[in-house]
């Protein structure tokens, strides 16, 4: 009898969260992010543990660039749900981002954080893709001195190749490009780009054509080559 009572009490609270969450994702969606954003807040502040709610708010707030509201929404949805490998992504990746705007002093304590959010999101889900593309990118932007490593950014591009060919291609290319290697970078992303003919694989291939090899020729052939397969 309690149960139903509590049941009768609080559906309507849950009716108009669901009916309030859908309206602020529709403003989202049409790009009216701070009225999205103040049905957010209102829709946490009368349930504190609406985990979706919470989750656009950080991702509001990431686009926003502002990294401090962004990790304590992150922090929140770590706390709530500690089996998310996502909260877990996030939460790295504003740390990552906050740390770059930082001097490199400060940023370098807070390495290993970000190293652990990531590597916590691929405990939690081990086909997780991007916890390990921002492994490869941190390893190969982090200076050798403090971490820094080709040997292990290509350890993550290689669990990549095994759970998706197109990203462990992707990744493979991008390694090799980071290093000026361009011809092992456009091996790769053909590759990538024959596999799917996805349109991330094309403006890899083309950017490094036109920007890396100055090729605008092969540039062109590529271009014309995608146009057609999308005709087709």
């Amino acid at each position: 009898m309690k149960r139903i009572v509590l049941i009768i009490l609080f559906f309507p609270i849950l009716l108009w969260s669901q009916a309030n969450f859908e309206k602020a994702e529709q403003l989202l969606e049409s790009g009216k992010t701070e009225q999205a954003r103040l049905l957010f807040e209102n829709i946490v502040k009368e349930n504190p543990s609406q985990l979706k709610a919470i989750e656009r708010l950080g991702d509001i707030a990431g686009q926003n660039k502002s990294w401090d509201k962004a990790l304590l929404y992150y922090k929140k949805l770590k706390q709530l749900q500690p089996a998310e490998a996502d909260y877990f992504y996030k939460y790295g990746g504003a740390l990552g981002m906050k740390a770059k705007e930082l001097n490199k002093f400060k940023a370098l304590g807070m390495i290993d954080e970000i190293k652990s959010s990531f590597e916590k999101a691929i405990v939690l889900d081990p086909k997780h893709k991007e916890s390990r593309w921002a492994l490869v990118l941190l390893y190969l932007q982090l200076p050798g001195i403090i971490g820094g490593s080709e040997a292990k950014a290509v350890t993550y591009s290689n669990e990549l190749m095994r759970l998706s060919p197109l990203d462990g291609y992707l990744s493979k290319g991008y390694i090799e490009e980071y290093f000026g290697r361009n011809k092992k970078a456009e091996l790769n992303y053909i590759k990538a780009f024959e596999l799917t003919n996805s349109k991330l694989a094309f403006q890899k291939l083309y950017h490094l054509y036109l920007y890396k090899m100055k090729n605008l020729d092969k540039a062109e052939q590529l271009k014309e080559q995608f146009e057609n397969s999308l005709k087709g």
